[in-house]
């Protein structure tokens, strides 16, 4: 067995498979690589219009509405959005007031595959630049410019995405192959991190989402009839608060002049890719058994 520091941790890590048994788990480490590509979906517009009314009887400054028909699904969308038209319109957040979610607003694309915030962003930042061209910083009120998001002509020239590694220790039962994942981080590049705060909890979903992808989830499909067996959350089992133990996601600062006009990468699916080959990576340090199937469950450890 390997000599073991802080917290029964080995002192020095032993490449070899199967060498740290510990209260009878077997332990090891793992990493992979995370890819993601960048890109932006043209055609979302956006809408600015001023208010010099302001707070009526407080003297407060005028207000700034921005319309733009985007989704929140819970990405923090209308946080990152305001702080976007703010700077781009050169004016504290809170005299920005964000309105989204209805389709009467102007038109946005989906948000998915990582590329809402960047598409949106550009929207509005078209828009915020014709505001500021044609009304300056003193605008009247019910001063008002749209902009509509184009084609990024720099996707010809470059390669865009985002990148990342994870690190992942995996310990399983030397007699039931039960496998646990005590420590988990992730470690991002992924352009401007427009709020630190909202960035991490993405991160953060991103990997136990990948954690539910490496252990638990898995469509069972009839062979029969075509039918989807486990259809339900009673079936279909996902990670649980339970599942996830030592988690921490990091990045570094990156600029990017070329993805879009505010440098940020979409990362609501990096914090993903990658956690399921770490913790197969980690199972065969553990246990010297690589599984190359999904979800990893104890049946691949069972006589090993």
């Amino acid at each position: 067995m390997a000599p073991t520091g802080s917290a029964g941790r080995p002192a020095t890590r032993d490449p070899r498979p199967r060498t740290r048994l510990v209260d009878g788990w077997w332990h090891g480490t793992g990493v992979a690589a995370a890819f993601f590509p960048t890109f932006a979906m043209p055609g979302s517009a956006a809408a600015i219009r001023y208010s010099a009314d302001g707070d009526p009887g407080t003297g407060a400054p005028g207000r700034y509405r921005v319309d733009i028909a985007a989704a929140d699904i819970g990405q923090g969308a209308r946080t990152v959005l305001t702080q976007i038209a703010a700077e781009a319109l050169g004016i504290p957040p809170a005299q920005v007031d964000l309105n989204l979610g209805d389709t009467g607003l102007p038109h946005a694309t989906m948000a998915g595959g990582s590329a809402g915030t960047a598409s949106w962003a550009t929207a509005i930042v078209e828009a915020a630049d014709r505001f500021r061209d044609k009304w300056g910083t003193d605008p009247e009120d019910a001063a008002e410019a749209d902009g509509v998001a184009g084609h990024n002509p720099a996707m010809a020239e470059y390669a865009m995405g985002a990148h990342g590694a994870h690190f992942v220790e995996v310990a399983v039962h030397a007699d039931t192959g039960e496998i646990r994942v005590p420590r988990m981080l992730g470690v991002f590049a992924a352009g401007r991190i427009l709020n630190p705060l909202t960035a991490r909890s993405q991160f953060l979903g991103g990997m136990v989402w990948g954690l539910s992808m490496a252990l638990h989830e898995e469509g069972v499909v009839d062979p029969a009839r075509g039918h989807v067996v486990n259809h339900d959350l009673a079936g279909y089992h996902v990670a649980v608060n339970a599942d996830v133990g030592d988690i921490d996601a990091e990045w570094v600062d990156e600029d990017d002049p070329h993805v879009n006009p505010v440098g940020a990468k979409g990362i609501g699916e990096i914090g993903i890719v990658g956690v399921a080959a770490a913790v197969a990576n980690a199972a065969h340090h553990a246990t010297g058994v690589r599984v190359r199937s999904l979800p990893i469950t104890l049946e691949h450890f069972l006589g090993a």
